[in-house]
């Protein structure tokens, strides 16, 4: 029998601290975004949601909507299998071949989360190459982070974005160096030196693995990412993306080289052992990557900057505090966990505006923050009044 008094010492402590999680429920609708329903603990009513990360609005877009549609009346609604008994679709397979062609790369590998993709593919390179040794930004997200850890290889943090930091870590490495960072960090919109960090890679011979979670769809001619925008793809080994964000569905990826995933696909538990994507997920993800390849997918990349510059810049007339960043993110620093979610609390109920508060772990103690995520589908007049409402409560 378990103790419940100390789950609940877990739960006090988080409570006291300012950090305890609340699950807002809301409820999308269709044609509505970015406004939804609040279902609150006294009252039902409508919100604009501010810190989705379906950052295009293609989780509701028709042309995503029809594809699923088709596939789920097609083969029902579950893959039937994990991807070795039964559950490879040709679904799973042509949004497989998508992936690879959008990163030009010539192999693409699904799985259930960009989360899990990145977790088990570096636990898989350690199987591969038994002398690596994974080199980290600090600022690396926590699948990163968990991938390296369970990995049981040697790993090396330098210091985020810090070049002179690298390279001394780097002259340290005794094996095969793994280079692991992002291009664009999800709670500051810093971007990465990129093209710096590439050179030291080829410089010390070390593998590359990226991920572009928050940059695949946005970034880029065709929506590849940041490495697409820097001419940069080809000179990563492993690129890792998302499917739940701009492309507004489910699911992650990596992409690489064909005998490199081959090799992956055969040793990743978390590939392996577990159900497969459905074949409607992939195939809205797999219209969602063909439209926003096209013109529109410019059209949407384009609104999309032009509304993340206005909120920047009406945040900034009422001398809004925000981390100064050229990305499509911007984060409000509050500093304290529970004025935090005091401010968040106070927007949702008092305003309808719906924002999460930012604590620890997800960023360090004192630098809490508010992030919001402007859409295309974000109006002048929302970002007039949730600039209005900051001013007055902050």
């Amino acid at each position: 029998m378990i103790d419940k008094n100390r789950f609940q010492t877990v739960i006090t402590n988080l409570k006291n601290n300012g950090n305890y999680r609340v699950f807002n429920d809301i409820l999308r609708e269709r044609g509505e975004y970015p406004q939804a329903i609040y279902y609150g603990p006294y009252n039902i009513k409508n919100i604009v949601n501010w810190c989705s990360n379906d950052y295009l609005g293609m989780g509701q877009h028709k042309v995503v909507l029809d594809a699923m549609h088709t596939a789920l009346d097609q083969t029902g609604a579950g893959s039937g299998g994990t991807r070795n008994i039964g559950g490879t679709s040709h679904y799973h397979v042509a949004l497989e071949y998508e992936l690879a062609k959008l990163h030009n790369k010539n192999s693409a590998l699904l799985f259930t989360s960009a989360y899990v993709a990145n977790e088990w593919t570096l636990i898989a390179l350690s199987k591969i190459i038994n002398d690596i040794e994974f080199v980290s930004d600090s600022k690396n997200h926590a699948s990163l982070i968990q991938g390296i850890r369970h990995s049981g290889a040697p790993k090396h943090v330098f210091d985020h974005n810090d070049m002179d930091s690298l390279e001394q870590t780097l002259a340290q490495v005794e094996g095969t160096p793994c280079i692991v960072f992002e291009t664009v960090y999800s709670m500051d919109g810093y971007v990465s030196k990129a093209k710096e960090i590439l050179e030291l890679a080829e410089h010390y011979n070390a593998i590359t693995y990226v991920d572009e979670v928050h940059a695949v769809g946005l970034y880029g001619d065709t929506g590849a990412g940041y490495l697409e925008k820097l001419g940069l793809q080809d000179k990563v080994d492993f690129i890792n993306g998302t499917l739940g964000k701009a492309f507004g569905c489910q699911g992650g990826y990596i992409a690489g080289d064909d005998v490199a995933i081959d090799a992956i696909r055969s040793v990743a538990s978390g590939f392996i052992f577990t159900t497969s994507l459905s074949p409607v997920i992939c195939a809205g993800a797999l219209s969602s990557i063909k439209y926003l390849k096209s013109e529109h997918g410019v059209e949407l990349r384009e609104q999309h900057q032009n509304r993340a510059t206005r909120l920047k810049k009406t945040l900034r007339s009422k001398n809004i505090n925000m981390i100064k960043n050229e990305t499509h993110i911007v984060p409000v620093l509050v500093g304290d966990a529970k004025k935090c979610k005091q401010l968040s609390d106070k927007l949702l109920n008092d305003h309808n505006i719906y924002v999460q508060p930012i604590n620890y772990p997800t960023v360090d103690i004192g630098t809490e923050r508010l992030r919001f995520a402007p859409t295309p589908m974000h109006s002048n007049a929302m970002i007039s009044d949730l600039a209005e409402r900051l001013e007055e409560i902050l």
